[in-house]
C-alpha cells in the first residue's frame, strides 16, 4: 500500500512539474518567429488618431499611439462568451524619433485570458497584426481616446438592415474605395462594425424590389379570381336583386 501511495504522490509530483515547466518555457509566450513575422511588413505609423485599426482580408493590423503608458492588455470574446488572449504576430513599436523595433519574448506574453505588452518607452506607437474573419469587427476598447476603423475594399456601411455601427461614428469617409470611420472620443466599453459588400446592396434591392413585383401580382390574381367569382354568382342566379321584388307587395288587406 505504502508503495501505491509513494508511486501516486511521485507521478502528481512529476505532472506538476511538467506543468510548470510547460508555463515557464513555452505556453504563455509566442515565437521570436511570430513576433518577427514578415520582416517587410510595413504599417501606416502616420496615423492621427490615438487607435487605428486597419481591415484587410483575413486579418486587421492595430495601431496605439502612447503617451506616458508602459504596459498594455488586450483580449478577445471567445465562442462562449469567455474572454481569451489575442493571437498577435508582427508586433512592432515605434520610438518618438522615428526608430521601430520588434517587441521579443520578454515583452510580449500570453496568459490564459490575455496578451500583454511590455513596451519598451511610455511614449511611441505599438502595432501588431491579428486575424480576423466575417463582415464584421468588434473589440474592447482598451484605452480611451479618437479612434479610426478603415474596412476592407468594396465594404460599406450605413444601410440598417444590412450594416450597424456602435457606437455611432462621427464622422464617415471613403478614400480609394475603402471607408474610414472616425470617432473623437471612444467611451464605450466596446466598439462594434458590421458592413456589408457594395454589391450585396444591390442584391438586397433587387430582392426587395422583386419581393413587392410579386406581391403585386398576387394581389392582381387574388382580385381577379373574386370578380371571376361574382361573375359565376351572377350567372346561377345567387346574386338576384330582391329590392324590387313582386312579391313584397305590403301587407295583407286591412292590414296597411
Amino acid at each position: 500500500m505504502n508503495r501505491r501511495l509513494l508511486l501516486a504522490a511521485g507521478t502528481l509530483a512529476l505532472l506538476a512539474a511538467t506543468a510548470g515547466c510547460a508555463g515557464v518555457f513555452g505556453n504563455d509566450q509566442f515565437s521570436e518567429k511570430r513576433l518577427e513575422g514578415d520582416a517587410n511588413a510595413t504599417y501606416e505609423w502616420n496615423t492621427t488618431a490615438d487607435v487605428t485599426l486597419n481591415i484587410t482580408s483575413g486579418q486587421y493590423q492595430a495601431i496605439y499611439d502612447f503617451s506616458n503608458r508602459s504596459q498594455l492588455k488586450i483580449y478577445q470574446r471567445e465562442s462562449l462568451g469567455e474572454e481569451g488572449p489575442v493571437q498577435v504576430e508582427t508586433v512592432r513599436f515605434r520610438y518618438p524619433n522615428g526608430t521601430v523595433v520588434t517587441l521579443n519574448q520578454s515583452q510580449v506574453r500570453r496568459t490564459d485570458s490575455r496578451t500583454v505588452f511590455a513596451l519598451p518607452s511610455r511614449e511611441g506607437k505599438l502595432a501588431y497584426t491579428a486575424p480576423h474573419r466575417g463582415k464584421s469587427f468588434s473589440t474592447p476598447t482598451y484605452v480611451e481616446g479618437s479612434y479610426e476603423v478603415v474596412l476592407p475594399t468594396g465594404m460599406r456601411v450605413g444601410t440598417p438592415i444590412l450594416s450597424q455601427v456602435r457606437p455611432n461614428a462621427d464622422t464617415k469617409d471613403q478614400i480609394a474605395g475603402r471607408v474610414h470611420l472616425h470617432w473623437g472620443e471612444v467611451t464605450a466599453n466596446n466598439l462594434t462594425v458590421r458592413y456589408y459588400l457594395a454589391r450585396d446592396l444591390l442584391i438586397f434591392g433587387g430582392i426587395i424590389a422583386a419581393g413587392v413585383v410579386i406581391a403585386l401580382l398576387g394581389l392582381a390574381y387574388f382580385r381577379l379570381q373574386i370578380r371571376q367569382l361574382e361573375r359565376e354568382r351572377e350567372e346561377m342566379g345567387l346574386n338576384v336583386d330582391t329590392d324590387g321584388d313582386e312579391f313584397d307587395q305590403g301587407p295583407p288587406p286591412g292590414m296597411g
